[in-house]
């Protein structure tokens, strides 16, 4: 009898505003320009607590707007470690995936974090490798 897997899927979004430019790069963007960025947070869980939560919104967006804060209205271009790297939405949702993680406690795990720089333009990182067959 095959046993089925319980998992919750939470998120939470918020947004930050930010200015930057990418290094090197023939356009536009290689000019210092701002966004108010979108961000997105997604933890999962197979179980929860006697309320029935795996983790309280509230919570999981304070834990990330402690993290997204250090970008808000920052030249990330001047913040570590994107003085040494380009601060693409790659790399920002890679900073703030890793950064988030340092934080969660062990009964929740950090899916995914999506970026968007714009309405239409955005990226998703993630470490998990069951993350794509999910």
């Amino acid at each position: 009898m095959k046993q089925e897997l319980s998992l919750y899927r939470i998120f939470i979004e918020t947004r930050f505003s930010s200015a930057h430019s990418i290094q090197r790069y023939d356009g536009p963007c290689g000019k210092l320009h701002g966004h108010t960025w979108k961000v997105r947070v997604e933890v999962t869980s197979q179980k929860t607590n006697e309320l029935g939560l795996s983790i309280d919104f509230k919570d999981l967006k304070r834990i990330s707007d402690s993290v997204v804060g250090r970008l808000d209205h920052q030249h990330i271009n001047e913040i570590d470690p994107f003085q040494k790297e380009n601060p693409t939405a790659e790399n920002i949702a890679r900073y703030l995936f890793r950064e988030i993680m340092k934080k969660l406690s062990e009964d929740v795990r950090l899916y995914a974090v999506t970026v968007w720089e714009s309405e239409s333009t955005g990226v998703t990182y993630s470490e998990n490798s069951y993350a794509e067959n999910q």
